[in-house]
């Protein structure tokens, strides 16, 4: 069964999700990096699970409808390629793969944030790589969060290390000059 979201995507749900309330609230299954759009995934992935042993961080696991979905609570990708060369059916695909590529996906820092609340917390920093998340002091000595979404690769090395769980990965959205 499909259905139609905001974004004029097609979404695979089986009819016990459907019939279960499983929409209610329902978080959003990122897909492995360089997939195609939502529709054409669905449509392409042949659900032989290929990817999903073949990611070294094992970040990819099977998602609704037997479908992989990226699984950020114990790592983070490192966009090391491996799915993409699993995917024999080509629902993963990209004629030049990069990080940059991969997805629009970015972090993004709540309200949650400990360091926001005055609680000295570095951890998100401390796991970003590209250094898109960085510490600004204050007097007092607290420090402000300062997430630059241009560095971000959204890896979600920094979801997993979040003790409150105050990150999160949204899609990037177009400024509008």
């Amino acid at each position: 069964m499909t259905i139609s979201d905001p974004d004029n995507e097609t979404l695979a749900i089986s009819r016990r999700q459907l019939l279960r309330g499983g929409m209610a609230g329902r978080k959003p299954e990122f897909r492995p990096p360089w997939a195609l759009s939502e529709g054409a995934f669905v449509e392409r992935c042949t659900r032989c699970d290929a990817c999903i042993p073949a990611c070294p961080e094992g970040v990819l696991t099977r998602g609704s409808g037997g479908f992989p979905r990226m699984d950020f609570s114990a790592a983070g990708c490192t966009f090391c390629m491996a799915c993409l060369a699993a995917c024999k059916p080509g629902a993963l695909h990209v004629d030049e793969p990069t990080v940059e590529n991969a997805w629009s996906l970015k972090a993004e820092v709540g309200g949650d944030c400990l360091s926001a609340r005055g609680v000295v917390c570095r951890a998100c920093g401390d796991s970003c790589e590209v250094r898109a998340i960085r510490f600004r002091l204050q007097t007092g000595g607290r420090a402000i969060i300062d997430l630059d979404r241009t560095l971000c690769s959204g890896c979600g090395a920094c979801l997993c290390v979040c003790p409150t769980q105050a990150i999160v990965l949204g899609a990037l959205q177009e400024e509008s000059t």
